[in-house]
């Protein structure tokens, strides 16, 4: 394996030395990698995990907002230093890597910087280029106010869950929405600012994904607001080889929340893939 960068600063030690704490490992074979969105934490790759398992070694783990390391400033280059070592401590030579939103825009700066570590890309309900400025306005403020409070508030909790889930979920699986607006509450607010800010004046990186070699897969739910499906679109033609499934009765969290239409995308690349 690669060696451990020089001096690696607290947080990213903890993804070699607490490896087990801060991540979840089923199966066995070639091995894929899930990493979580904003507000989100391993767990909401539970029906991956399930369903995979049986023919790979299926791993998820908490990016730094959900570890006790979750003062920044951090950013994603910062996060795509976190997964080599946690990969690092795993043995993983090579995986393919599953980001969802923030886990997808980490995913790309780790294939333009890790290259030979991955087979392939998941990127769910994410984009290569960056959020508008409205976008970044928007989100820097409620993030601020997270922060002056000291917790994330019932409104933002209210008002984030209509950005994270579809229209279908709201209105059908309630309890799959309140679940993650009840853990949104435990956050710290300052955990979430900067969390927020590891990726909200990120520049875009859609003028390099030509470089990036891998087959990638995309999946993206019809009904996400935060990203709508047609930004992520062009990423089917600039990268080399790329492919796009739309995920019926979802929105930005489409793998959790309608993971049965997603697992059945996510198989067939795993299995043209290996």
């Amino acid at each position: 394996m690669s060696d451990l960068p020089e001096d690696p600063g607290p947080a990213t030690q903890l993804y070699r030395h607490r490896t087990e704490t801060v991540s979840e490992e089923r199966g066995s074979g070639p091995a894929v990698v899930f990493a979580h969105g904003t507000l989100m934490d391993w767990t909401m790759f539970e029906p991956q995990l399930e369903a995979l398992s049986d023919d790979y070694r299926t791993i998820a783990y908490n990016l730094r907002a959900r570890t006790d390391r979750f003062q920044g400033p951090y950013d994603l280059d910062d996060l795509a230093e976190d997964c080599r070592v946690l990969m690092d401590a795993k043995d993983v030579d090579s995986c393919v890597l599953a980001g969802m939103s923030m886990g997808g825009f980490m995913a790309l700066r780790f294939a333009l910087e890790y290259p030979d570590m991955l087979d392939g890309i998941v990127l769910i309900d994410s984009m290569a280029t960056p959020h508008d400025e409205a976008e970044q306005e928007q989100y820097g403020d409620m993030v601020e106010t997270a922060k002056a409070e000291g917790d994330v508030p019932d409104p933002m909790a209210e008002a984030v869950s209509h950005m994270l889930f579809g229209q279908t979920s709201i209105e059908e699986r309630t309890e799959l929405v309140e679940h993650w607006k009840d853990r949104w509450l435990t956050y710290p607010g300052e955990a979430v600012h900067d969390e927020v800010k590891s990726w909200l004046h990120r520049p875009g990186v859609e003028d390099r994904l030509d470089e990036i070699d891998v087959p990638v897969l995309i999946t993206h739910g019809a009904e996400d607001v935060s990203i709508e499906p047609e930004r992520a679109e062009p990423m089917v033609d600039q990268l080399p080889d790329a492919r796009m499934e739309l995920i019926p009765e979802a929105g930005h969290s489409s793998n959790t929340e309608n993971p049965e239409a997603a697992n059945a995308a996510i198989r067939e690349f795993l299995d043209d893939v290996y």
